[in-house]
């Protein structure tokens, strides 16, 4: 007797659980897998194992909401996408019934003091938690720190390139195709800001670290109150 053949089945003859199939929707109405990844806040490996090892239980109010809003509202912009996705994703249980831990990435400061930590859309939405531990450990370490942020030019109080504005250097301005723009603000080169004083103004703040550089930006006369950081990038160093 020949030895009995394994073959795969097609993935249209598996059973699909519900995040595979509105991925599958979404596909069809022309996202891309890192695009539901982009809007979900997660690596595009996990999407993909919402068809392999049948994940994805967590994000499907997210997927549902976010599938409605494309066919019925048409909307297409993953940012926008993700921000209405964010609401409505929840961490997944333990079998205790806890939230589950997140692993995360240890706060990285070299021996020199250089450390960095980026924040873009989804977190930016939760205040940037991820940034604290960073800014902490600098202001623990007595470090100088420096900040890129990211938003809608109209934002803006100051033209780019203005002297006015830190750095009032040109070159430190990034201007982007969809009208948002990144600035610098502090640098090695001109002492920086003390990460002690951010860090109890994220304390205050209530650990927003978003927050915290907005207040900061609006009390300088830098943008307007109503502006909205959609990127934020810290960066830290010893002082010499």
């Amino acid at each position: 007797m020949s030895p009995t053949r394994r073959t795969n089945a097609p993935r249209a003859q598996r059973e699909l659980n519900e995040a595979a199939r509105l991925t599958d929707q979404l596909q069809a109405a022309g996202l891309s897998k890192r695009d539901v990844a982009r809007i979900i806040g997660r690596d595009p490996s996990l999407v993909s194992q919402f068809y392999t090892r049948h994940k994805g239980a967590a994000f499907v109010p997210a997927l549902t909401h976010v599938l409605t809003a494309l066919q019925s509202a048409g909307i297409t912009d993953i940012d926008e996408l993700a921000a209405l996705a964010a609401p409505h994703i929840t961490r997944r249980t333990t079998t205790s019934g806890t939230r589950a831990r997140v692993r995360t990435k240890a706060v990285l400061i070299t021996p020199t003091g250089t450390g960095t930590g980026r924040a873009g859309h989804q977190a930016i939405a939760s205040g940037s938690a991820r940034l604290r531990p960073l800014i902490a450990e600098a202001a623990r370490q007595h470090l100088r720190l420096a900040f890129t942020v990211r938003l809608h030019r109209s934002g803006y109080l100051h033209p780019s390139g203005s002297r006015t504005d830190s750095p009032g250097i040109r070159r430190d301005v990034i201007q982007r195709t969809d009208h948002t723009e990144e600035r610098s603000y502090g640098a090695a080169a001109t002492g920086g800001f003390d990460a002690a004083d951010f860090a109890t103004r994220v304390d205050a703040a209530g650990g927003d670290v978003t927050a915290a550089v907005h207040q900061w930006l609006v009390e300088t006369g830098r943008i307007h109150p109503d502006a909205q950081i959609i990127h934020l990038e810290i960066r830290t160093w010893r002082p010499r």
